[in-house]
């Protein structure tokens, strides 16, 4: 199945619908009217929410409808397109604790945290991405006022630009949660503070949050993050987005997350800069982090010595399995690879390694010589991208060592900096 909004100049990835334009749209069937659209149910996620039943109604007493998100085929030119088997299985009523979006939320109040009225709700602004419908924004600005008056014209010749569109729109991210078990929703919209929630967001879930808001919503969200976290979340946005927060944080931000990144995650990050920028940031980062990063970017890259980390966790052959088990979220605090344990001897020569599962599962009071896996599938500080690239499809691990020609491990190279990011040659 596929969705489509056919709304504005919307992207076809990144498409949107405000709920005003599909409110008492007509449902259509094989061609043939089954109800008005009523509502949208909603669910409350970690992100923002995501619509999962229209909630449909019909003429001449016949039972309202709930039909599943994942029916529709495609919602255009104000009109609501599903493909169902029949309807008696979808006549049902919204349940007592379903989350109505145009019930719960539109035409009412926003108070900020000491219960000052800020505005009104006038619309509510849905995006369809991979194929979901998610709200995240309410508008309480003039022309979702106007669209709501029938004056949709006349908003578009008073206000043509995106930016004066723009202008009343709240981010779902500052609501809270909205009241559930009390059947319609009579109360008022409030705003919350994010500091406490935005820790908890995964970073691949907060990229996508990002990258929905506006520039001064992503820069405020973007800046109230810890270093480890803003630096996780950096490298799951997509690059023009990251050239946008990267330009409006201070040079001494920028050093402090590029230093908590691998090289090659921090040259990623750089490769979307100028020039002049990049190599004005590189000259405060760690001189041998910036000689690395410097000697990928400037298309070095071939060997994999440039993308190894030394964030690891190497232990003794004579360490037992306890030691490491009790006390491994102080031994993997700060490493950028954790699902490996390395064991070496005192000049650092590699001797094997053990997977985190291995070593989970194995006696407390065993030494890692007796667990270790000792033919190690390893590349030398001489090996290139090509080659790391192919043995990581070989053998699907998460990261491989690197050795000198001691055998003496140098460091170690994650999956993703060589098959993940877009700065690498291996056409």
């Amino acid at each position: 199945m596929q969705n489509e909004l056919a709304t504005g100049g919307a992207k076809p990835a990144d498409q949107e619908v405000f709920l005003s334009d599909i409110l008492s749209a007509p449902v259509m069937f094989n061609a043939r009217k089954i109800g008005t659209l009523a509502d949208l149910v909603i669910v409350e996620t970690a992100k923002v929410p995501e619509v999962r039943f229209l909630f449909v109604t019909r003429s001449f007493g016949n039972p309202s409808l709930l039909i599943p998100w994942e029916k529709v085929t495609s919602i255009a030119n104000r009109r609501i397109d599903v493909v169902i088997e029949d309807l008696k299985p979808y006549e049902a009523e919204p349940a007592d604790d379903a989350i109505l979006l145009r019930d719960y939320v539109m035409d009412k109040k926003v108070l900020d945290l000491e219960e000052n009225e800020v505005e009104i709700v006038y619309d509510i602004r849905l995006v369809l991405r991979n194929k979901k419908f998610y709200v995240t924004d309410v508008d309480t600005g003039r022309i979702a006022r106007l669209r709501r008056l029938g004056l949709r014209p006349l908003a578009k010749i008073l206000y043509p630009s995106a930016d004066a569109r723009a202008e009343q729109m709240i981010s779902w991210m500052y609501i809270q949660p909205l009241p559930s078990h009390i059947g319609s929703f009579k109360g008022d919209v409030k705003l919350k503070v994010l500091k406490e929630t935005l820790a908890d967001i995964h970073p691949v879930d907060l990229a996508d949050i990002l990258e929905e808001l506006d520039h001064d919503q992503r820069v405020m969200v973007f800046s109230s993050l810890d270093n480890e976290h803003a630096s996780d979340t950096l490298e799951e946005i997509e690059p023009s987005i990251q050239r946008d927060i990267i330009s409006s944080l201070t040079k001494e931000k920028v050093v402090q997350l590029l230093n908590d990144m691998t090289p090659g995650q921090a040259a990623d990050v750089l490769s979307v800069l100028p020039h002049t920028e990049t190599h004005a940031i590189l000259a405060a980062v760690n001189p041998e982090n910036a000689r690395k990063v410097l000697a990928i970017l400037e298309k070095q890259e071939e060997k994999v010595i440039h993308y190894t980390t030394q964030k690891i966790l190497k232990f003794s052959p004579e360490t037992t399995v306890e030691y490491v088990q009790n006390d491994y979220p102080r031994h993997a605090r700060d490493k950028d690879v954790i699902m490996y344990v390395y064991v070496v001897d005192e000049q650092d020569t590699l001797l094997g390694v053990i997977d985190l599962k291995e070593l989970l599962q194995a006696d407390d009071k065993a030494p890692l010589r007796q667990i270790m896996v000792e033919n190690v599938i390893n590349l030398s500080t001489d090996s290139t991208l090509k080659e790391a690239s192919q043995t990581f499809a070989r053998y699907d691990f998460r990261a491989l060592p690197v050795t000198d020609e001691m055998n003496r491990l140098v460091g170690v190279i994650p999956y993703r900096d060589v098959m993940n990011l877009t700065h690498h040659f291996l056409e």
